[in-house]
């Protein structure tokens, strides 16, 4: 299983927290790549609900890791 931020991004609106089994679901009818749906199904921890994108990557960037001023827009 890999994940870059291009694929993790596929899923930034998915119905959070969700099961394994809704993301997967999730991930088809919004069209995803297929790696995405392939990470998915890799995931080994069944019945186990994940309340954002950290909890399958970890590494996944939150908005403090860019340096992006909000306030100057």
């Amino acid at each position: 299983m890999y994940w870059t931020l291009e694929l993790a991004t596929k899923l930034e609106d998915a119905p959070w927290p969700a099961s394994k089994d809704e993301l997967i679901d999730y991930a088809i009818r919004s069209g995803a790549p297929l790696e995405v749906i392939e990470n998915l199904q890799e995931i080994e921890e069944e019945g186990e609900i994940f309340e954002s994108i950290e909890d399958i990557w970890p590494d996944y960037p939150s908005k403090g890791d860019f340096l992006f001023n909000e306030d100057e827009y």
